[in-house]
């Protein structure tokens, strides 16, 4: 994967969250959310590896009990 196919739009990056941009504009403005950065002075964009990071993090524990 090239390093263009790595950085998302925040279009692109809501996407493949799951999410509406709408939400991913409020986390930036709350500064939550996934890792981000400026491409410019109003260019934000996102790298895949920091979405996957930020998805990594949140993934719960399995429940005690639950099927292996």
């Amino acid at each position: 994967m090239n390093e263009q196919e790595n950085t998302l739009t925040p279009v692109k990056a809501a996407k493949y969250l799951g999410i509406s941009e709408a939400v991913l504009r409020l986390w930036r403005s709350e500064g939550k959310g996934p890792r981000h950065f400026k491409a410019g002075e109003k260019l934000i964009r996102y790298r895949r590896s920091d979405l996957d990071l930020w998805i990594e993090e949140r993934l719960s524990a399995p429940a005690a009990g639950g099927a292996q």
